[in-house]
């Protein structure tokens, strides 16, 4: 694409969680080249997995998203919510409103175990949980909440910061949730489970494990909970590795302490991973094999197993991204194949088309990973500018006309602000500072008292 002094370089982010945000913030905060950025999301509202993925009872972290609204309001961004890719618009409709897109969707399918009963109600995937703690409108209901009725053991499955997330949420009180944004029917149930214990498993050994110290602390200081860890499953040389060292020294903390007696435990299980998953018609229990790490730091089993009594098992061993058609995808890695975030077709650059996030390097890292990955695309971006074929209907109306037409109502900066604003009145009618609106339905409902209804 020639540079032209008569239009900006027009550029779509699909996307509006942490990398679509950061990607938006890094093309309009530099001057070489003029810009305008849209980023489009099918969901109403933006802000991806800090909305619906980081713990509602992680509210400092939660606040990143006041600094990523800024780039909402730039004069050179706008937002479109409620378009999805693939339904709403075409990857090769987009192609022809904008000179580049840099996609940003993330991973949002989950890795499943592969073992016996793990279809058993009661049986649920981490994802499908947060999705419904933290309000998301595709969450499961009919699936989740029956999956957390009558029950009073909970296994686990896994030693990442979403692992622990989840534990912490099962094994805190209600009062210690009321502060979240949580929906007020997730606070409801919440607050009536019966959950005494929760189990966690990890196939490898306590210093293998990915969560943060912060994170694994967290649950030691949990107002009705005992933390029981075996002390001869944490009797471990000290790592070289400084995360896991902390990690380390936490756990031997809690394997130190005396149960206190309280009202709900959490039991850590290392080198130990799910076999099997048995009941008859809900989740009664879990065949658990003992393993050990060989040479190469991969678990294998021993052939020694137990069996935990539960009702409930949630698996949390990593997320994974989804394919998208019109976009070359490796599925044995769940990833869009790149190149410095140049989407590649058979090994070679696909003219205008570029990745971001999760779906470009895998479900890695924390939300502020997502800036530096971000910039690198879009360096690679603006040193393409130059042989970019060009849009073929560049102007930011034909898109909108576009969305009109399929009358898919779509959702714009003004609507998402009155999202905000009926998510805070419901908060303080409820005492607290925010109660998420859940539904997509009503979140369309808000934002249309801040915007004429589109479509």
């Amino acid at each position: 694409m020639e540079a032209t002094s008569t239009r900006p370089v027009r550029v779509a982010i699909v996307g509006a969680g942490p990398s679509g945000l950061y990607a938006a913030d890094a093309l309009t905060q530099q001057t070489d080249v003029p810009v305008s950025v849209d980023i489009l999301d099918r969901l109403p509202v933006p802000f991806g997995l800090v909305r619906y993925g980081v713990a509602p009872d992680h509210l400092s972290l939660r606040g990143v998203k006041n600094t990523l609204e800024q780039v909402l309001s730039h004069e050179r961004v706008r937002f479109l919510g409620a378009v999805e890719l693939g339904s709403t618009l075409t990857v090769e409709q987009l192609l022809r409103h904008y000179d580049a897109a840099i996609l940003t969707y993330g991973a949002s399918s989950d890795r499943h175990l592969g073992i016996p009963g793990e279809e058993l109600p009661g049986s649920i995937a981490a994802t499908d949980l947060v999705n419904w703690y933290c309000g998301h409108p595709d969450a499961v209901r009919e699936q989740v909440e029956p999956a957390l009725q009558d029950v009073r053991a909970a296994v686990v499955v896994g030693v990442g910061n979403v692992a622990v997330d989840v534990t912490r949420v099962l094994a805190k009180t209600g009062a210690e949730l009321e502060h979240t944004e949580m929906p007020q029917h997730v606070l409801d149930l919440l607050e009536k489970t019966g959950i005494t214990d929760v189990h966690v498993l990890g196939r490898r050994s306590a210093v293998h494990a990915s969560w943060t110290t912060k994170e694994l602390r967290e649950l030691g200081a949990l107002d009705d909970v005992d933390v029981v860890v075996d002390p001869a499953e944490v009797d471990l040389p000290v790592p070289t590795d400084r995360l896991a060292a902390r990690n380390l020294a936490v756990l031997q903390e809690f394997a130190a302490r005396t149960p206190a007696g309280k009202g709900r435990r959490i039991h850590f299980h290392f080198c130990s991973r799910p076999v099997a998953i048995t009941g008859a018609e809900r989740v009664a229990a879990v065949e658990v094999e003992r393993t050990e790490v060989d040479e190469t730091g991969a678990a294998r089993g021993t052939g020694e197993t137990w069996t935990l009594p539960a009702q409930l098992v949630v698996r949390s061993v990593g997320y994974r991204g989804l394919g998208l058609d019109g976009v070359p995808y490796d599925a044995s890695r769940g990833v869009v194949p790149s190149e410095e975030g140049r989407v590649l077709a058979d090994g070679a650059p696909l003219s205008g088309l570029y990745v971001a996030g999760w779906i470009k390097r895998g479900p890695t890292g924390i939300v502020g990973t997502n800036k530096k990955d971000a910039a690198e695309t879009v360096r690679s971006l603006l040193a393409d500018v130059p042989g970019l074929p060009g849009a073929a209907e560049p102007e930011p109306a034909a898109v909108t006309a576009l969305l009109d037409r399929s009358g898919q109502p779509y959702v714009e900066l003004s609507g998402w602000q009155a999202i905000d604003a009926a998510e805070l009145a419901l908060g303080a009618s409820r005492g607290r500072a925010r109660t998420t609106i859940h539904e997509r339905e009503a979140l369309l409902r808000a934002a249309r008292g801040g915007q004429p209804a589109a479509g």
